[in-house]
């Protein structure tokens, strides 16, 4: 049934689309992959080995118990979960099933088998939880862990609704090729074939029949409160910053005493120029963050 859209809910829509595209125009460019970026300080390979070892021995009994997938297993486990979260944000759960079997070798790869992270989300500037480090875009990176891989699940949901990919949202819930298309083109992967390679796994499995299509409604009330919440990190501290693909030569570490002002004097900035090399919303620093200093 197609409902007719009342002018003053069209109004809004309208309002909260055009502040998301703006900001998507302005978004930072596109990198190997967007869920890669971190911003946690390399530490030395004693260090990583100790903390592996807890976050090992305290996964220990789930660890011994693990029973292999196989990719229909895979899918069984976790299409509950996937459709979930495609009702919430309106990322088709075809979409997030392929992404989680070829982020995870099919749950079977050591940080989904010891941290229960499906998505190879890496520690960021806001992560509270605990890490396991891995070697990956550089050596010992950074990666959360998870209580349950279920919560991997929905943190891959919140890591896209950042603005680069506002206009994903805008796309029907049971559209796969367009977010295959969509996460490409916003920069998700720098592989030319990436959206081949989503579309063939959800095609040779059948993912799609787990996708559900919306009426125009739904699809509108859907759109204002994702596209709502994505507005309202806009102008906040970017999370998954540049900081990561950055050369070690024109990245800076925070000391004890520094603040913005001393540090952007010493490197011939304004406070503002070294803001926006860093997307910080705010003057806020702390001990041990490393902060651009050259473009």
């Amino acid at each position: 049934m197609i409902y007719a859209k009342s002018p003053a809910f069209a109004l809004k829509r309208t309002i909260c689309c055009l502040c998301v595209s703006v900001a998507v125009l302005s978004g930072c460019a596109a990198h190997k992959k967007a869920i890669s970026h971190a911003t946690a300080p390399l530490i030395s390979n004693s260090e990583a080995h100790k903390n592996n070892e807890v976050i090992q021995k305290a996964r220990s009994e789930a660890i011994a118990a693990y029973v292999p997938f196989t990719v229909t297993t895979y899918i069984d486990r976790f299409k509950t979960i996937a459709i979930q979260e495609m009702n919430l944000y309106g990322i088709p759960a075809s979409i997030t099933l392929a992404q989680g079997l070829f982020e995870s070798g099919n749950g079977n790869g050591d940080l989904a088998k010891i941290a229960n992270n499906h998505f190879g989300i890496k520690c960021t500037s806001d992560w509270k939880g605990k890490s396991y480090y891995k070697d990956d875009d550089q050596v010992n990176d950074c990666f959360r862990v998870y209580d349950r891989p279920e919560d991997s699940y929905r943190d891959h949901s919140e890591f896209l609704k950042r603005k680069r990919y506002a206009p994903l949202f805008e796309l029907d819930k049971n559209d796969y090729q367009g977010w295959a298309n969509g996460l490409k083109s916003a920069g998700y992967a720098t592989n030319p074939k990436y959206p081949q390679l989503l579309i063939g796994v959800i095609e040779k499995y059948h993912l799609d029949q787990y996708d559900r299509p919306e009426g125009e409604l739904q699809k509108i009330k859907r759109e204002d409160r994702v596209l709502t919440q994505i507005n309202q990190n806009i102008g906040k501290a970017i999370k998954d910053s540049l900081v990561q693909s950055t050369p070690t030569t024109k990245l800076y570490t925070i000391k004890t005493g520094d603040t913005l002002y001393n540090v952007s004097k010493r490197f011939g900035l304004t406070v503002d120029e070294l803001k926006a090399l860093n997307n910080m919303a705010d003057n806020s620093i702390k001990i041990g963050q490393k902060l651009v200093i050259a473009k």
